[in-house]
């Protein structure tokens, strides 16, 4: 092997090791490579937008990443394989549909296909999201651990987007606890004022919760309420999950 072949593939080490940690001596951990040498390579992705400093002194997936992450899903719908399914739901609710990627701390809309409805949400793909506050994010958190819930809290606080967003860790533990229970996670005007959401993970070709997809509309519209619009997006999100590889459960 070259010794750019050998720089290249700690790079892409570090680079996946990046996704699932954010803390130099875990990144180095995963990777098994010395602290320096990931260090290095932290500080030139740094510099070409694929990480960012968390303010932690650990690190998380950057905006040309997260772009990057963006532009490929976009190709990936407009090739078929997931657009049928989102827009099934689109279709089956009536109500907006969202496909977001998580990236680091935080989730990234890839792809959203708007109801008819005569208003038309914020949200647009690019839109980075935070993960205690949306549907989708919870959904994500409902595939870890209470204790890396609770590193992910630790490092990116729990803002208030509304007064009915959650705000205290225990709170938090509670709310991811009845999403794994129920199989979907539920927004009660949590990240904007008037809308509500019910999300579910996306699994990827190992099983691993790698996004969500959300159904969204202002509360006054949520036809049939949560507990109706819950198991149509699970089963439009393990739809979309089997389109990208992940094994039938």
């Amino acid at each position: 092997m070259t010794d750019r072949a050998g720089a290249a593939d700690k790079s892409f080490d570090v680079l996946e090791a990046l996704v699932e940690h954010g803390r130099l001596a875990d990144i180095a951990r995963a990777t098994g490579l010395p602290k320096a040498t990931v260090h290095r390579i932290l500080q030139v992705m740094v510099e070409r937008g694929l990480a960012q400093p968390t303010g932690d002194g650990g690190y998380a997936c950057g905006p040309r990443l997260v772009a990057l992450a963006g532009r490929v899903m976009h190709a990936v719908d407009l090739g078929g394989r997931v657009h049928p399914q989102l827009d099934a739901l689109r279709v089956g609710t009536g109500h907006t549909v969202h496909l977001a990627l998580r990236a680091g701390d935080e989730a990234v809309y890839v792809a959203k296909l708007d109801a008819g409805r005569p208003y038309r949400l914020a949200s647009r793909v690019g839109m980075s999201l935070h993960l205690h506050s949306t549907s989708i994010g919870k959904a994500i958190l409902a595939g870890l651990t209470d204790a890396e819930v609770a590193e992910v809290a630790g490092r990116t606080g729990l803002p208030a987007r509304t007064p009915r967003t959650i705000t205290a860790l225990p709170d938090l533990l509670a709310e991811i606890g009845r999403t794994r229970r129920r199989g979907w996670a539920e927004d009660h005007e949590e990240n904007e004022a008037g809308v509500g959401a019910c999300g579910a993970p996306v699994r990827d070709h190992t099983g691993a919760v790698i996004g969500g997809i959300s159904a969204v509309a202002l509360t006054h519209d949520l036809t049939g309420g949560y507990d109706r619009l819950g198991p149509q997006v699970v089963e439009a999100a393990a739809a979309v999950s089997r389109a990208l590889g992940a094994p039938r459960v």
